[in-house]
């Protein structure tokens, strides 16, 4: 029997769509056409190495580097890893194997940390022409002094620091003599500036000792994310740095900072509408305190909407791609419906995907006609018509059967069509069967159904031209492989967790947001959302005994129930575990009424 192969690990590159007029395209071409910036069009993919890429990244992956390869550019790959406490080379290893894996290639991987000794040349030629001092305030110092939106802030008493005592204070942080938070670098702007965040930015701090994966404990000063940003975008000749609209007024900085550091035709910063998708969040943080607090097994975990997750749960990249595609990029926020991603899933996999048969909740069907020892070998295509693919798989049929326990009802209402005492149904690819008695245990449940078949009916059809209304699915019972099947389904009950919460608009997301100068998310309690039923465990399904040979990974269609993968961790010969990727059909919407 054979199935579709599992994901290779070295994926081909992404196909290129019909590129999507949007007003970052056009940008990027108003710059092409004029020769803005006197270099090919230059983008990157920035992400921090604090936790795996999510379904929010797959759009600023696919904007970047689509930009970069529909103007004949480049895009780099750059870990913006300036923070040592929460960055580890598994995410940098983990964030490689996402973007390859969703068909992508970078010209360059870069890092910010091999920048810190420009950054910190930088920071001392700003001492020296007055344009940056060193602040020995507190941090709840700074913040009282920043002022507020209709009020001017309060120029630190440090402000007027001789450029020679900033120096040699500078100096002395980075030979790790003072303890955190004992002093700031802080570029000298202006207090009263409408854009709180160009009052006097920070622009490096003190982690004394603390051990960089990549640097040691060669540093004892560290760049926030405004300051090495923009300056990493310009050392690696980016045109449009390409931000989420939550940086809008970081803006400000990032000019100040490129034009201050002396860059010729410096990149521009334009931003773009995150992606907001119902049923989940899209917060780092928020993902990781759901794996720290044993919410879900894992980064991976086919729950969780990290790029690692979907693939377990058998989301294709091609879908991947497709959807952020087609969500398009806008200059405002808008959510989007989880349903609208899981319709281009459903798209993509019924047009690639073997069919098989699988029993989840199984009731046994004896035939009691049928020759007892027998096997009967049904031919059944892989493939509906409507799919230009091409295949079949051999069914052992047999006196026993598993059928779906909702497919029989003993007091039948109107219009269910299924099988019930003394009716008749169609076994999909196999025979006509009526059921002649259903056995009870002794509590009154069904334990077994007693059936005759018809034997003139193979391929389900019978010549005398009679009609059955219903068909269903089957497995042979002595050939039966018996799996454990995941239902995994939204991971929050409301469609949006964190409404009405601080903390709730995901802003942390972007590297460095959190940024150490007193801005700090509020802890949302959004986890009293979470959906109790996001997982469903069915340890004795039924599956037809084909798919044993396939190799774990392989998606299918278990007929009349949803597209399943089998699990690339736990999944083994003996013991196949399946997870649904998606049902049929938008079960929500449906029980919703809609």
């Amino acid at each position: 029997m054979s199935h579709e192969s599992a994901p290779p690990a070295a994926p081909a590159p992404a196909p290129a769509p019909a590129p999507r007029s949007n007003f970052i395209r056009d940008l990027v071409a108003e710059d092409v056409e004029t020769g803005r910036f006197g270099r090919p069009v230059a983008t990157r993919f920035p992400p921090e190495p604090n936790g795996y890429l999510h379904i929010g990244h797959v759009k600023s992956i696919a904007l970047n580097f689509g930009i970069a390869r529909d103007f004949g550019g480049r895009c780099n790959l750059r870990f913006d890893d300036t923070n040592p406490f929460t960055e580890d080379v598994r995410y940098v290893e983990a964030i490689r194997r996402d973007v390859e894996w969703l068909g992508y290639q970078w010209s360059e991987e870069r890092y910010a940390s091999d920048y810190f000794e420009r950054l910190y040349a930088i920071a001392e030629e700003l001492v020296r022409r007055g344009r940056a001092y060193v602040d020995s305030q507190s941090e709840e110092e700074i913040r009282q002094g920043r002022g507020t939106v209709t009020t001017p802030g309060t120029p630190s008493p440090y402000r007027d620091r001789s450029v020679e005592e900033s120096l040699d204070l500078l100096r002395r942080m980075q030979g790790g003599e003072f303890p955190d938070g004992a002093h700031v670098l802080r570029a000298r702007i202006d207090m009263a500036h409408p854009n709180m965040l160009m009052r006097d930015p920070l622009l490096l701090r003190i982690r004394r000792g603390a051990h960089h994966y990549r640097r040691g404990t060669a540093w004892n000063v560290y760049p926030l994310y405004d300051f090495a940003h923009g300056l990493s975008d310009a050392i690696e000749g980016i045109t449009r740095s390409l931000c989420t609209l939550e940086f809008k007024d970081n803006r400000d900085i990032y000019e100040w900072l490129v034009r201050e550091a002396g860059f010729v035709d410096p990149p521009r910063q334009v931003e773009f509408a995150r992606l907001e998708l119902d049923y989940t969040v899209l917060s780092k943080r928020k993902l990781l305190r759901l794996v720290n607090e044993g919410h879900v097994s894992g980064w991976d975990d086919p729950r969780m909407p990290t790029v690692a997750g979907l693939r377990r749960r058998g989301v294709t990249p091609e879908a991947l791609r497709t959807f952020a595609e087609a969500i398009g990029v806008a200059r405002k926020p808008a959510r989007v419906e989880l349903s609208t991603f899981e319709h281009y899933v459903r798209d993509d996999l019924n047009m690639r995907v073997p069919r098989v048969m699988a029993v989840l909740d199984p009731l046994k069907v004896v035939l009691t006609n049928y020759p007892e020892g027998e096997t009967d070998w049904i031919e059944a295509p892989l493939y509906p018509h409507d799919v230009p693919l091409e295949g079949s798989r051999a069914l052992p049929f047999g006196r026993e059967l598993w059928i779906e326990r909702a497919d029989f009802m003993e007091a039948p209402p109107k219009k269910f069509y299924r099988l019930a005492p003394g009716r008749e149904v169609r076994l999909r690819y196999a025979y006509l069967i009526t059921c002649q008695e259903a056995v009870t245990d002794t509590d009154g449940r069904v334990v077994e159904l007693r059936c005759t078949y018809d034997p003139t009916t193979r391929g389900g059809d019978a010549p005398d031209g009679r009609r059955v209304q219903g068909t269903i699915h089957w497995v042979s019972a002595e050939h039966a492989l018996s799996a454990e099947v995941r239902l995994y389904d939204r991971l929050f009950t409301v469609p949006n967790p964190d409404a009405g919460e601080a903390g709730g608009a995901d802003a942390e997301d972007e590297p460095g947001r959190a940024d150490g100068d007193g801005r700090a998310e509020a802890q949302a309690e959004f986890v009293r959302h979470l959906n109790p039923e996001s997982l469903v465990v069915v340890r004795d399904a039924k599956v037809e005994p084909g798919v044993a040979a396939d190799p774990v990974g392989t998606r299918y269609q278990f007929e009349r129930t949803g597209y399943f993968v089998s699990d690339v961790v736990d999944s083994t010969p003996e013991r196949p575990v399946f997870n649904r990727t998606v049902t049929l059909r938008d079960s929500w919407a449906k029980a919703q009424g809609r």
